[in-house]
């Protein structure tokens, strides 16, 4: 059987998209425009993955035409970019089927957007010879990520690449496996290379890059090492994002510059003890205070979940300062809360007037190196130049928060793309190597096969990031329901693929010996931190679509 041409399965995804905008009609309809999504939850969990799957197709297409228009296009791109395509639009079948008649649309919708000649389109590009023929390139290659960019973004990638390989990589399992902290030449190297100020602007000490170039990069670190490395550019990134989002002209020129050169190393603290993606509903309090002459704010109550809170030098911490729930989100505030740094698995700091901020890491089985603290405050007092936009930012830090967390989507979708590149590696390296039944492994069919699936959908998850980095450039607030989708969908990824490149380990997948059993429980956190996914599917992309 002939494989299909790139062209051919573009039309795939525009047949795709029209049983998409059928479906989206009608969840309109059904949700009350967004309204009624709790009163349909199934539904708009199936519609908004849905989209997900169809942007991501159209993504592929748009990156390899970019690819072809500039002359760095390849057989090779363009045969994985058609598996990547086949499986997505085959994935979005079967997940709107089973909601057809909930949608009022029948089984003639789904044959008219899909009539035979595309399904037997649809079974080409998914075929056993074509994703067969991608996994023995994968072999080849070793798993290489040769992803097509302009010079620029080329070189970007390539630098962060060697200092992974070099620095962070020959760490990552002593890290991993002893719980270790991220090591100091890490970040005095990564702040040397400009890696922390990638998106902050020049004016404000940083190098302004771009989303692509901050993207490339944190792939590269997470490709070495998710928690000793790929995150560490996230935090001061989330907390640079919302000063420019909304700080005063004195903060900016205060801090941009200490986080854009790795002076400060930052914490990002949200969720409580008790609520986790519930923002709005935050019972951390800050209240106005006079503590030893000086203006300020006082801050009591407990956080969750503070990655990096005892290395940091400051945490950007949202508390409610408006007393009434009631107010719900327009009752908080954005603080930068200064601290000591510490390196240990608890820490406990005061303030002046005697307020205690105290910590302590929580065990977990992956996503070690940073370590994610359960914090305590007492009394904690924090100066009131310290509040996020100066009197003008007082209950509007849910606002700030969100746009810093639209970065940190994001970034996630970066993270999920190393992590898969690094399973694809070491995955491709151990077959080729493993022999079985007199024979290495890799030339055996059923192998083959995976690896070429972990190929195309590592490519699927890349196109979508890549392409939301490009829009938060053009503008954040519109971009951020895509960067949404492209963690949504490179986190799944990233599970998948991690796992699949696990069993082909066969046992020795299990063992902490091998990489691949820490990319494995790198990757389940994926799915949860930065926006947990039915949260990200219901209230954030399904809102988006279904409002609109």
């Amino acid at each position: 059987m002939t494989a299909p041409s790139f062209d051919q399965a573009q039309s795939l995804v525009a047949a795709a998209d029209t049983l998409l905008q059928q479906a989206l009609d009608r969840a309109r309809e059904i949700t009350q425009g967004g309204k009624a999504i709790d009163d349909h939850q199934v539904l708009t969990e199936r519609v908004a993955y849905a989209a997900t799957e169809v942007r991501a197709a159209q993504e592929l297409v748009g990156l390899v035409a970019e690819a072809r228009g500039e002359g760095r296009s390849s057989s090779a791109l363009e045969q994985t970019a058609v598996a990547g395509i086949g499986f997505l639009v085959t994935s979005l079948r079967d997940r709107l089927e089973p909601a057809i008649d909930e949608l009022g649309l029948g089984d003639a919708a789904l044959d008219a957007a899909l009539p035979a000649v595309q399904r037997t389109l649809l079974r080409q590009c998914t075929s056993e010879a074509l994703v067969r023929e991608i996994g023995r390139r994968v072999c080849e290659t070793r798993g290489q990520n040769e992803t097509p960019l302009d010079e620029m973004h080329d070189q970007v990638r390539s630098q962060v690449r060697e200092f992974a390989l070099n620095e962070v990589m020959p760490h990552a399992e002593h890290i991993h496996r002893t719980d270790d902290l991220v090591p100091e030449s890490f970040i005095t190297s990564m702040a040397e290379l400009g890696f922390f100020g990638l998106a902050v602007p020049e004016e404000y000490g940083g190098v302004e890059m771009g989303n692509l170039a901050m993207i490339l990069t944190t792939e590269e670190l997470s490709r070495a090492s998710l928690a000793a490395a790929g995150s560490l550019i996230t935090r001061p990134e989330i907390l640079a994002k919302a000063l420019l989002q909304g700080g005063t002209e004195e903060q900016k020129r205060h801090w941009l510059p200490k986080l854009a050169s790795g002076e400060i190393m930052a914490g990002i603290s949200v969720t409580e003890p008790d609520l986790g993606s519930d923002v709005a509903s935050l019972k951390c309090r800050a209240e106005p205070a006079t503590v030893e002459g000086q203006e300020g704010w006082v801050i009591n109550g407990p956080k969750s979940w503070c990655t990096f809170a005892g290395r940091a030098d400051v945490l950007a911490l949202l508390a409610r300062t408006d007393p009434d729930p009631s107010r719900g989100a327009k009752g908080l505030s954005l603080f930068i809360v200064p601290k000591e740094s510490f390196t240990g698995h608890s820490f406990e700091c005061k303030s002046p007037g005697g307020g205690t901020l105290s910590g302590k890491a929580d065990a977990t089985p992956g996503y070690r190196g940073m370590h994610s603290f359960t914090l305590q405050l007492e009394n904690y007092f924090v100066p009131a130049a310290n509040l996020v936009g100066g009197e003008g930012g007082l209950n509007k830090g849910f606002y700030l928060q969100m746009s810093g967390f639209a970065a940190g989507r994001l970034q996630t979708g970066g993270r999920a793309c190393g992590l898969c590149q690094a399973a694809l590696e070491e995955t491709a390296k151990y077959v080729v190597d493993r022999i079985q039944f007199n024979q290495p492994i890799s030339e055996f069919q059923l192998t083959q096969y995976t690896l070429g699936r972990m190929e195309a959908k590592t490519l699927g998850a890349r196109a979508i990031t890549y392409a939301a980095a490009r829009a938060m450039d053009e503008d954040e607030r519109k971009a951020a329901p895509l960067a949404a989708q492209a963690k949504l969908l490179s986190c799944d990824v990233a599970v998948d693929v991690t796992q699949q490149g696990q069993l082909m380990h066969g046992g020795w997948g299990y063992a902490e010996e091998y990489p691949i059993s820490r990319y494995v429980v790198d990757a389940t956190v994926l799915p949860i931190f930065e926006g947990v996914k039915p949260i990200l599917e219901l209230k954030v992309i399904g809102r988006a679509l279904l409002a609109a």
